[in-house]
């Protein structure tokens, strides 16, 4: 049988075989231990990290109104939730949004062939380098790959109007509390958070209710934070009632500011 090479995307590069590095770029960035040349070659990262920003602000800013859609990498073709994903994707797509996930297999490929189930929709995949092989799924129009976490998670946030997401593992996870603590403490402006497959996740919704709720972690109009469904309908609509309120809400805004302007002073 034929031997299958190890393979990873690093930026632009695809790199195979005895050269892929046994260590990712966000590893040897965030390393404190080793010889202290390491200290004189960050502000070379640096230059790098900031190219990462100037590429995914370059790619990313005539996007849309758009959606990020979390999930499950390892989920099969099979799978409902793949064939929920695909009906939100397709959903979404339909409301005249574009659709962005992380660009690998699993839940974020379905959402992604969702979109491109709608004639002129644009379908978005951010990858990320990781130590084994996750290559960009087929139904990604835009796909950018990033070394580091931080700024692959900064453009999920900036060119997002809303976070919905499906079964998934520690990543999901991840993204999930992040983006609910950003939106918790004011560093972005609020947008809905909505929760996929309430079987999936009653148990952690119970934790959050029981445990956080319950011990005074968190208050109680956190929990209005996230909302839970199982219908990519509904889903939709409440990013989309959210949009409305956040432009009436804009509206009033800048007619307070234009009415406060033309005040004699």
């Amino acid at each position: 049988m034929e031997q299958i090479r190890r393979e990873r995307r690093q930026g632009q590069a695809v790199v195979r075989g005895d050269l892929v590095p046994s260590s990712t770029h966000d590893e040897r960035l965030l390393a404190r231990q080793g010889p202290s040349d390491w200290v004189h070659m960050d502000p070379w990262r640096v230059l790098r990290i900031q190219a990462e920003f100037v590429e995914g602000f370059g790619q990313l800013a005539e996007l849309p109104p758009a959606v990020t859609v979390f999930g499950s990498a390892r989920t099969g073709p099979d799978s409902p939730d793949y064939e929920m994903g695909r009906a939100l994707g397709r959903t979404l797509a339909e409301a005249g949004y574009a659709v962005i996930t992380g660009g690998g297999p699993g839940v974020m490929e379905s959402a992604n062939l969702g979109a491109k189930d709608v004639e002129g929709a644009i379908s978005v995949g951010l990858g990320i380098e990781l130590p084994f092989e996750q290559r960009m799924n087929d139904y990604v129009d835009l796909g950018i790959e990033f070394r580091y976490f931080f700024v692959r998670k900064t453009m999920f946030v900036k060119y997002s109007c809303g976070f919905i997401a499906l079964p998934g593992g520690f990543g999901t996870l991840d993204e999930l509390f992040e983006a609910l603590t950003l939106v918790q403490t004011g560093k972005v402006t609020s947008f809905p958070v909505v929760l996929m497959g309430s079987e999936f996740w009653g148990g952690l919704l119970e934790w959050i209710k029981g445990t956080l709720l319950g011990t005074g972690k968190i208050a109680d109009h956190d929990l209005d934070l996230i909302r839970v469904t199982d219908d990519p309908d509904e889903a939709v609509r409440i990013i989309v009632e959210a949009d409305l309120a956040r432009s009436q809400q804009r509206g009033e805004e800048l007619e307070a500011a234009a009415a406060q302007t033309a005040e004699p002073q």
